[in-house]
């Protein structure tokens, strides 16, 4: 059974934004998927790139703070095409200084069980 568009963007939380796996957020995509964030000009295409690319950027410290997933709320939007969805975030982080959210879109485009492409859009 194919998971939900739900389902899958649960995952990529999970992956990604929540627990800061490299590896299990790589693991979301095709073997020849790609991640790209327009707005900072940033594109890695291939399952090994994404891991090394978003490995990269994991290592930092999130400026904003920890994730704090309960404050945080999206929508997520089905499309025409049932390989498309859209979500919308505001991303809650809490840091020393209190609380910050970041607003973001993303689209997905998927291939079965996983992300052939993912745009994301958010600034600073």
């Amino acid at each position: 059974m194919t998971l939900s568009h739900l389902e899958l963007f649960q995952r990529y939380m999970h992956a990604g934004p929540i627990t800061r796996s490299a590896t299990a957020y790589a693991n979301l995509f095709t073997e020849d998927g790609v991640y790209e964030a327009p707005l900072e000009g940033l594109r890695l295409a291939g399952r090994d790139a994404i891991e090394r690319g978003i490995g990269a950027v994991q290592e930092r410290p999130a400026p904003q703070g920890a994730m704090n997933p309960g404050a945080s709320r999206f929508t997520l939007h089905d499309t025409a095409d049932p390989d498309v969805f859209v979500t919308e975030i505001d991303a809650v982080y809490d840091g020393p200084d209190g609380s910050t959210t970041v607003s973001l879109v993303q689209i997905f485009r998927r291939s079965g069980d996983s992300v052939r492409e993912l745009r994301d859009y958010f600034g600073p």
